[in-house]
């Protein structure tokens, strides 16, 4: 199941001291020094749903395996294991880069031995969910840009649309090919106390951390192994959607992969997924838009007409001609170019304006109104700050809530109310009272756990789910996701940028119906 030579991890423990200096990685360190040779505690206990142990405090059935393999290790044997991990890890140079007062910085990504396992047959009910409410999503936005009949149906309110920050009126009477505008989606699930899954937010404008989660596998490759669902074939499915987007009948389109640079926190995503793809990696000083409104790319060869363009740029740095013109990050001429079907663009221009908090709180109607169906995952029970009621309701009720702003990620910007300070609660309500449509609120979830390495022994830290859903003229669903975890006892944050680490997902062909 594993490489079991003692040599081997002997240098991986050198390896592994030397590269945490010199990497300055954020690693949990090498905690062999006190009881090395004692076995772990493993009268495991969560207060919490936990995703491998059931309220017995036996394994789930779709764990069990893995429950056994690891409680047969001893100590030592499981943190060389972590260590090893951490190697392959920093090896692969899976950073982030984080930004702080003095500067920004290039940190490895925290990651975590042991696995989050889901069942099969749970997973292909939530696929189809997830399918289910990208397919309604896409519609609302092509319709958005078009008739707004959901706007006119008295289903989706005007003046949602009227505050919205990311509505692009440069993208009005446009249709991308499929109808599709969010190619790529991210979905962030949670599990509740009675095990319910829900939709905590879709990300649809430029969703990152698919390169942590193929590569977390890969890392896994190394030290474990198990009976789980393949999730390596991702890039040639990016790769195939990106393709069928091309305006050129081609059977190898050139598509490409639009950077910011590397000082971006997501660079490491963006080059490793154009190597995966085997295409160009640029930046927008690469590529030039020529009067006949076609975008090619600099070569040593000269120039060569580019038909996709994988973009992991913000809308408003997109085009200067267009949106912001200080952007030094864009393509003078992209939006004419794609305007004229020239180019084929993911995700679309203007794909964010469902990417809001606020219209997330109405994805349950959208789903009704264009697919005439119930949603298969259902939604955080949300409260709209721009109905006065409901406004009512998280003033009188803050300290209970968790309080976000309509466009802000990566946990920023967010009030968690029984953690909050009575003067940060009260700024708070300062700022909702000040622009109501920019805030909802939602109860504080009792977010599921898993078991993970802390200090040398296990404990239960919170986590939450990514998926990617690919979208053109048909869906791709990952089989599983980025499990983000909260390293911290108690925290609910997940974020990288905010101390949160990462998991390998296993979708394991077992029946998990049945509780330890």
């Amino acid at each position: 199941m594993l490489t079991d030579d003692p040599q081997y991890f002997s240098l991986l423990r050198a390896a592994h001291t030397a590269m945490r200096y010199a990497f300055g990685a954020r690693t949990q360190g090498n905690d062999l020094s006190d009881g090395a040779k004692s076995r772990l505690d493993w009268n495991y206990r969560s207060d919490f749903c936990d995703e491998l142990i059931g309220p017995r405090g036996g394994p789930r059935a779709a764990a069990r395996p893995l429950w056994r393999y690891l409680k047969g290790l001893g100590r030592e044997e499981l943190l060389e294991r972590r260590d090893a991990c951490e190697v392959a890890a920093l090896v692969a140079g899976i950073t982030f880069r984080v930004y702080h007062d003095e500067g920004s910085a290039d940190r490895a990504m925290p990651f975590d031995l042991i696995p989050r396992v889901i069942p099969l047959t749970e997973w292909r009910q939530v696929s189809e969910g997830l399918v289910q409410r990208v397919t309604a999503l896409n519609l609302f936005i092509d319709d958005l840009y078009g008739e707004q009949k959901i706007i006119r149906d008295g289903v989706f309110p005007a003046e949602i649309l009227a505050g919205s920050a990311n509505f692009r009126e440069q993208c009005v009477g446009i249709t991308p090919r499929y109808g599709v505008w969010a190619h790529i989606c991210g979905s962030d699930l949670v599990r509740d106390a009675d095990g319910t899954l829900y939709v905590l937010e879709d990300n649809l404008r430029v969703p990152s951390g698919v390169s942590y989660m193929l590569e977390n596998r890969q890392v896994m490759k190394k030290v474990l192994g198990g009976d789980i669902q393949p999730v390596d074939d991702y890039p040639a499915r990016l790769y195939d959607m990106l393709a069928s987007l091309s305006p050129r009948p081609a059977d190898y389109p050139t598509v490409v992969v639009l950077t910011p640079g590397m000082f971006n926190s997501a660079y490491f995503e963006h080059a490793w997924l154009a190597q995966q793809m085997g295409v160009e990696l640029v930046e927008g000083r690469d590529l030039v838009v020529l009067d006949d409104d076609c975008v090619y790319m600099r070569t040593i060869h000269g120039l060569r007409q580019v038909d996709v363009i994988y973009r992991r740029i913000d809308d408003a740095f997109l085009d200067p001609e267009v949106f912001r013109e200080d952007s030094m990050l864009g393509v003078r001429g992209l939006m004419r170019a794609w305007k004229a079907g020239h180019v084929g663009l993911a995700n679309a221009p203007g794909a964010g304006v469902a990417d809001d908090k606020v219209v997330y709180s109405y994805v349950p109607e959208i789903i009704r109104y264009y697919l005439d169906q119930d949603p298969m995952v259902p939604n955080v029970p949300t409260w709209r700050c721009s109905i006065k009621s409901e406004l009512d309701h998280v003033l009188a009720n803050i300290e209970q809530l968790v309080v976000k702003p309509a466009n802000e990620s990566g946990g920023y910007g967010m009030l968690i109310g029984p953690h909050a300070s009575r003067k940060e609660r009260e700024e708070f309500k300062r700022l909702i009272k000040a622009d109501p449509r920019n805030y909802i609120a939602q109860p504080t979830l009792a977010i599921s756990t898993c078991p993970t390495l802390s200090g040398g022994q296990i404990a239960p830290r919170h986590v939450d789910l990514r998926p990617f859903i690919l979208s053109s003229d048909q869906h791709y669903v990952t089989m599983g996701g980025l499990t983000r975890v909260a390293m911290r006892a108690g925290s609910l944050v997940v974020n990288s940028s905010q101390g949160g680490g990462s998991k390998d997902t296993w979708i394991v062909d077992v029946d998990g119906a049945g509780q330890g």
